[in-house]
């Protein structure tokens, strides 16, 4: 299943199922179809930085920020070529760092954005509406040890990002997995569930997302997903607020 995730509202917007012997490049393009993007910025994995995904989100009105891997060498190849790491490191353009501190572990993050520079002018014209590049340098710490060997992102969009712009949106990316994944699995039991029959496992997942978007719309009771559950259960004045959100 590809869910479509809105970080702004903590809820799921959307999904659908990749076909057999298939994957997230087939099943990306169907999903954009059903939203109006208009005014979004549509981030997405690496799986989806794909040409003709970026030409469809510009089609929609929106922007595409695209994560960059070994998919596409050209990309990957131009961004080595153009940020290695002592560039980025002393890099006199745009650039924005967070430190963040939790249970003992460290992580800073170092946030760069360009223009297009040489080694992408060529790309430029393959890459529908490409305006700015960005890199992400990470340093995780735990404890008193070392600090671990810095994690390098790349990433292209077709909007004009600030480094605080793209690190709020890299980061807000993620919500996806520790705001909905995480919930559906520790919450929800998703990952525990033995149901595939037929359709079973497709049809329970969506009414997964439906209860969680409920959960997490009421606001009244200040309490995790679980509590949310288990309040729901006992107490039906409640659970008629949750299903009026």
């Amino acid at each position: 299943m590809v869910s479509a995730f809105s970080a702004a509202n903590g809820v799921v917007l959307g999904q659908v199922k990749t076909a057999q012997k298939s994957n997230e490049i087939t099943a990306i393009p169907e999903l954009l179809k059903l939203f109006n993007l208009q005014g979004c910025l549509v981030t997405i994995d690496a799986m989806g930085c794909q040409k003709k995904i970026a030409t469809q989100v510009l089609q929609k009105g929106a922007d595409y920020l695209l994560s960059v891997k070994g998919n596409q060498p050209a990309l990957a190849d131009a961004f080595e070529a153009a940020f290695p790491i002592a560039k980025v490191a002393s890099f006199a353009g745009d650039s924005y760092v967070t430190d963040e501190k939790n249970r003992g572990r460290q992580e800073t993050r170092y946030h760069i954005v360009s223009e297009l520079t040489e080694e992408f002018q060529e790309l430029s014209y393959e890459w529908p509406g490409l305006k700015t590049v960005g890199v992400v340098m990470s340093f995780r710490q735990e404890g008193d040890e070392a600090p671990e060997e810095p994690m390098i992102r790349y990433y292209i969009s077709s909007a004009d990002l600030s480094a605080k712009k793209l690190a709020e949106a890299a980061r807000q990316h993620w919500y996806v997995e520790n705001k909905l994944h995480w919930s559906l699995d520790v919450a929800l039991r998703e990952d525990a569930c033995k149901i595939h029959r037929g359709q079973a496992a497709e049809n329970l997942a969506r009414v997964r997302h439906i209860a969680l978007n409920y959960l997490k719309g009421e606001k009244s009771f200040k309490g995790g997903i679980r509590r949310k559950q288990k309040k729901a259960a006992l107490d039906e004045t409640y659970l008629a607020d949750v299903l009026a959100v």
